[in-house]
């Protein structure tokens, strides 16, 4: 797992501007023993977070799911705002970061402005590999059970970043999570597409996966660009016999997949529909 590199601005609510290298956490917050936190990671072009107030709503509903105290959203606005003068850069990552804080003192609300990877454009011309990933549960149960917090944006990510790094040791761009029956789930950190003719598809909600805001944008760009977009319950043949696949998230956008398993997906190069959806993206972004 690679270190996270140093922020390039901190902000704590009820302090300010806060040394990036300065101690903000206790050693018995209840984020830190028992995972009890949320986030939300997103992009800021031009100096502007983009889908600030979806990405605020997503992290009031992952709060309330996890019964952690959230400040007001306009309060935690307003510290994203000085986070982002202070780093004093146009085009960043903004994440929020809430924890359950010490027994009695309230929670802890943050804001980490970070440098965007310098990878990705390049990634994205040429497409990346992902590998499937089982994770042994059936997506009704997981339905069905709301203490599994699926869908929830919460620090316990230890399983998510161990499929990045099996994703990175076998060679591989990401990972795709794949149920017990053998449906298509989504990435570690992101929503899966793939595409046959004109028509866009991508596993629908109800099987527990995190309603991505960067999903909730391509089905609404897709339709303006004239394709059909389907959610439901598919195999992992299915999304291997497409004609091109990728995958949406804030940060890296819309990826094309060229490679699953190592075999190659339609022509093994990023799709038509991977390529106008992120342009249109970016002008969504008005960047």
């Amino acid at each position: 797992m690679k270190p996270t590199p140093r922020p390039l601005a901190l902000a704590v609510l009820g302090r300010g501007l806060v040394d990036p290298d300065a101690p903000v956490i206790h050693a018995d917050d209840a984020g830190l023993l028992r995972g009890l936190a949320a986030f939300e990671t997103l992009r800021v072009y031009g100096g502007r977070p983009f889908a600030l107030v979806e990405h605020l709503e997503r992290l009031r509903l992952s709060a309330t799911r996890m019964h952690l105290p959230l400040p007001e959203l306009a309060t935690l606005e307003d510290l994203a705002a000085v986070a982002l003068e202070a780093a004093g850069v146009a085009d960043c990552t903004l994440r929020f970061t809430v924890t359950g804080g010490r027994e009695g003192a309230g929670p802890v609300a943050m804001v980490i402005i970070g440098a965007l990877p310098s990878c990705l454009d390049d990634m994205r011309a040429r497409g990346i590999a992902v590998i499937s990933l089982s994770l042994g549960t059936d997506p009704r149960s997981r339905r069905d059970a709301p203490w599994l917090l699926d869908g929830v944006k919460s620090t316990s990510y230890a399983v998510n970043m161990a499929a990045h790094d099996e994703a990175e040791r076998r060679g591989a761009g990401d990972a795709v999570f794949v149920a017990a029956d053998g449906s298509v789930l989504e990435g570690p950190t992101t929503n899966v597409w793939w595409r046959r003719g004109s028509t866009l598809v991508t596993p629908a909600l109800d099987l527990g996966i995190l309603a991505g805001v960067t999903r909730s944008y391509v089905l609404r760009l897709a339709a303006d660009a004239g394709y059909r977009t389907v959610e439901g319950w598919f195999l992992l043949g299915d999304m291997a016999a497409a004609e091109e696949a990728f995958t949406s998230s804030s940060i890296r956008e819309l990826m094309p997949i060229v490679r699953l398993d190592d075999k190659a997906i339609g022509s093994g190069r990023p799709g038509h529909a991977a390529t106008s959806l992120q342009a249109a993206l970016r002008r969504a972004a008005g960047a």
